[in-house]
């Protein structure tokens, strides 16, 4: 194809064919209007004209992918019907996952963004800076600036690959808070809720464990719960 045909904006079926590429090819969720703008400068809404179409095709080929809206983008994604396959595949490949105590921290700066890591340890109980560390080398979470209290402490808050990581389309699909803690607390053996009522008595002072300590231990329920969700 030359470089003048690559100026003509395609047909129909080629921008459905052209929508399936692109969003194939990227490595994260595509936007409509970014799509738009490389195909010839086309209309956003032809776009997503386009994406609606191929999503009626992958719903009625009955195959293993369908189109998924993430973090404002579309992107191909396995069909939850052939989920345990998937999840067989990946564990084949001893896939690396977030540890429990980096799981709870996550959920608490999803919750409670903009956040420090002071006010994570006053909610978990435990130093959570191995966590963060291994949140900020995943992506998972970012620096948003300084608290202006005393000691100026850094603030925290998720990412876009956060979104991209659990299939979330804008943290507003989080479940609320209340449905979380019911789910922590439908598992068995599983601890309080983790973000406990604030007028509830404080816990006793002592020794603080640190977060290496809790990888297998108190926070088993967040492991159990990752699995299920996967």
């Amino acid at each position: 194809m030359s470089v003048e045909e690559l100026e003509v904006p395609p047909g129909p079926e080629e921008l459905v064919a052209a929508v399936e590429a692109v969003v194939f090819a990227a490595a994260e969720p595509v936007p409509a209007g970014e799509i738009a703008g490389a195909l010839g400068g086309l209309a956003a809404e032809q776009v997503e004209q386009a994406i609606e179409e191929l999503s009626r095709r992958l719903d009625g080929a009955g195959g293993g992918l369908r189109l998924e809206r993430v973090a404002g983008g579309w992107r191909l994604a396995t069909r939850p019907e052939v989920g345990v396959w998937v999840r067989r595949f990946f564990r084949q490949r001893n896939r690396t996952r977030l540890s429990p105590a980096s799981l709870e921290t996550l959920a608490i700066v999803a919750y409670k963004q903009p956040i420090t890591a002071p006010e994570i340890q006053a909610i978990r109980g435990v130093d959570p800076s191995h966590g963060v560390k291994s949140l900020l080398e995943k992506r998972m979470i970012r620096i948003l600036g300084r608290k202006k209290v005393v000691g100026n402490p850094l603030l925290y808050g998720t990412t876009k690959q956060f979104l991209v990581h659990f299939g979330l389309d804008r943290l507003a699909d989080l479940p609320s808070l209340e449905d979380f803690d019911q789910f922590v607390g439908a598992l068995s053996g599983g601890p309080g809720p983790l973000f406990p009522d604030p007028e509830a008595p404080a816990p006793l002072e002592g020794s603080t464990p640190t977060e290496n300590d809790e990888e297998s231990g108190d926070a088993a329920w967040v492991a159990e719960a990752s699995s299920e969700e996967e």
